[in-house]
């Protein structure tokens, strides 16, 4: 844990920075991203500071009849014609930096925005899906979101623009819409019946081999660095807490507090696009190939 506060912030967090390079750049990482990573493309999270108040469509709710899918269709329709144009920031290329200076080890994100993919990551396990994939809730066919935009444009011709700009995106690729009666829904392609972006929503489960495979990952680190996540929910938390449980150090990149701050080692209370650039800097004068340093800390 990080003990009483220095004097000013930015000595704060340079202080706190250098204990987390301390932790890192010694041991091979894995990653664990969060909403907060995110904010700085442009895509608000749930929970960080400032955000609003926000009530997310449920797996039970989404589930339950035409009602509710045309809903969240028809406000994913005009929120995804804007997810789609977000460009990975600083943060997201630091850790494809880190990974190809064989520094991180594998990186387990909660977002669902593809960016950590479109920044050049490669062993990464997208543990709430992805919302560019599609799935039939009928024939588990799988197909592209940019598809579907297509023919739910050609269902609703001019709804993205009559909702206009002024309409608040949300998180996980929707707008904050309201007027949706009349939203044509485009149906499974192969069986006709209901599709779903390929996402895990709130009250649905992680797949188990997923979740598998994302323990795995921890179990083999050497440290857990968890980036933009406030780890509100148990579906983040527990690898934090099996990190600790197994004696792996955690270090936390987050504003504001998070609800595993009493499992890690190190607490940096900043922004993603500032602090992971800083730590793959030193990753690129200090890893060496097989993730493993040459003894020296060294801060640009």
């Amino acid at each position: 844990m990080l003990e009483g506060a220095p004097d000013t912030p930015g000595k704060a967090l340079d202080e706190a920075l250098d204990r987390a390079l301390g932790v890192l750049a010694s041991r091979p990482v894995v990653a664990l991203t969060g909403a907060g990573l995110s904010t700085d493309s442009g895509i608000p999270d749930y929970r960080g500071p400032g955000s609003p108040r926000r009530t997310p469509m449920t797996y039970q709710e989404f589930v339950s009849g035409h009602h509710a899918q045309r809903r969240y269709w028809a406000r994913s329709h005009v929120g995804w014609a804007r997810m789609a144009r977000a460009e990975p920031n600083p943060g997201h290329h630091a850790l494809a930096d880190l990974e190809r200076a064989g520094a991180l080890h594998g990186l387990i994100t909660q977002n669902v925005d593809g960016l950590h993919t479109a920044a050049g990551s490669r062993t990464l396990i997208d543990l709430h899906g992805r919302i560019a994939d599609v799935v039939c809730l009928g024939c588990d066919r799988r197909s592209p979101r940019d598809e579907l935009q297509r023919r739910l444009a050609a269902l609703n011709p001019g709804f993205v623009e009559a909702a206009g700009e002024s309409v608040e995106t949300a998180p996980d690729g929707d707008a904050a819409l309201e007027a949706t009666d009349g939203f044509r829904l485009a149906e499974c392609a192969g069986c006709g019946g209901a599709l779903k972006p390929d996402v895990v929503f709130f009250g649905e489960n992680v797949p188990r081999d997923r979740v598998a495979r994302a323990y795995a990952m921890v179990d083999a680190a050497g440290s857990l660095l968890v980036a933009g996540s406030s780890l509100a929910v148990m579906s983040g938390l527990r690898f934090v807490r099996h990190a600790r449980k197994i004696g792996t150090p955690v270090v936390i990149v987050n504003r504001g507090q998070t609800r595993g701050d009493d499992l890690a080692d190190v607490l940096v209370d900043g922004g993603c696009s500032e602090v992971l650039p800083a730590i793959a800097a030193v990753a690129r004068l200090s890893w060496t190939d097989d993730g493993r340093t040459n003894g020296t800390v060294v801060r640009s």
